[in-house]
């Protein structure tokens, strides 16, 4: 048996995306565990290689439901990024229109379609903390559908994103689910950003949700405007749209279709 896929990245967060309405990956996966399919496709070296893997399914309340995963197996409420690139994927498979809303586990997010570039609003933000303390710094949070840390810096390029992140994710304050963590760099009105992301656990580069985090408390601390730019380590820029009480939140930036493909069962150790 194969699997089709799409490899689509987003500002350099790249996803493994499979029209799974007819249940083809489980078929594919047989009596296999998902967590270890996922981990196998998503492997760098054995695999197809991506910071995660997204199934399209149906929905009763929404175009579509999807189901996300890390790239070690493990599942997450939201991806900003990887809403981005599946919502691309449903409007040029014909499964959703042009703007499409999607059932996900932190609630409906809306997002349109305009050629690669993608917009996404996301479920409101909640539980802002400012001003904790974590391994002797001062860092501020917030859930934008997942949970993220905002470490401020002054010299981006010169931070140990993957210890100090490290150590951050695993702290016990944000214990037992952890957190991913953002390393920003403000300028004027813009962000420059590195993440550390829980589930891939290391340095990604980019990061949809850890964006509009990074968005988000820079407004509250430094008081930046709707837009802000943020620019993660590709270069590329996303924009994180917001209204004065940080709600009606968006997401917007460029996608990347990459390549379609086939996977064979002998990736999984099979006979093929």
């Amino acid at each position: 048996m194969k699997l089709k896929f799409a490899k689509i990245q987003g500002t350099g967060n790249d996803f493994i995306v499979i029209n799974n309405l007819s249940g083809s990956f489980e078929k594919f996966s047989e009596s296999l565990p998902q967590e270890q399919v996922v981990r196998t496709l998503c492997s760098r070296r054995t695999g197809v290689g991506a910071d995660g893997l997204i199934l399209i399914e149906d929905s009763e309340v929404a175009n579509f439901k999807w189901r996300f995963f890390n790239s070690d197996g493990s599942t997450a409420e939201m991806c900003g990024n990887g809403m981005r690139c599946v919502a691309r994927f449903a409007y040029e498979e014909g499964i959703a229109p042009e703007r499409m809303t999607v059932e996900t586990e932190a609630g409906i997010v809306e997002a349109e379609v305009r050629g690669r570039d993608v917009k996404v609003k996301l479920t409101p933000p909640s539980d802002l903390k400012l001003n904790l303390s974590v391994e002797g710094l001062t860092l501020h949070f917030i859930n934008t559908g997942v949970p993220h840390a905002v470490v401020f810096v002054n010299r981006l390029k010169e931070v140990d994103v993957e210890n100090v992140g490290r150590k951050i994710r695993f702290s016990e304050l944000f214990s037992p689910k952890g957190t991913n963590v953002n390393f920003a760099e403000v300028q004027l009105n813009k962000v420059l950003l590195r993440t550390y992301e829980r589930g891939v656990e290391g340095e990604t580069l980019a990061c949809g949700t850890g964006a509009v985090a990074s968005a988000l408390v820079a407004a509250k601390v430094f008081g930046l405007k709707s837009p802000v730019e943020v620019e993660v380590s590709t270069g590329e820029r996303l924009k994180v749209y917001f209204d004065e009480n940080l709600k009606d939140v968006y997401l917007e930036g460029p996608t990347t279709w990459v390549y379609n493909g086939e996977l064979k069962k002998e990736v999984l150790g099979g006979k093929g």
